[in-house]
């Protein structure tokens, strides 16, 4: 299956990485591919996760990552895999922070 980055994602993640950098710009680094290789590997077994509990639905799942929840959603029939909220103390992953 492909790996779909959304926008929203991206975004949140970048917003994240750079608080993180203010402190320890190596470590900033680190997560980052940390996080991004954890996505990555949603395309081996992209069910492995739990059902998201932000929607009752069985193909949209919580990756958990250090205490950060990664939201996706699978589409099997475009073999697609589209990772777009991030979040860690937040209500809902999904708005933008911008």
């Amino acid at each position: 299956m492909k790996i779909k980055i959304t926008r929203a994602f991206r975004d949140k993640l970048n917003d994240q990485i750079d608080y993180i950098a203010q402190d320890k710009p190596s470590a900033a680094r680190k997560f980052k591919r940390y996080i991004l290789n954890e996505v990555k590997s949603l395309q081996d077994i992209p069910y492995r996760n739990r059902k998201s509990i932000f929607f009752d639905r069985d193909d949209i799942r919580d990756l958990i990552v250090r205490g950060y929840v990664i939201v996706y959603k699978i589409n099997k029939d475009k073999r697609v895999i589209e990772v777009f909220g991030f979040s860690k103390w937040e209500d809902s992953p999904f708005s933008n922070t911008k």
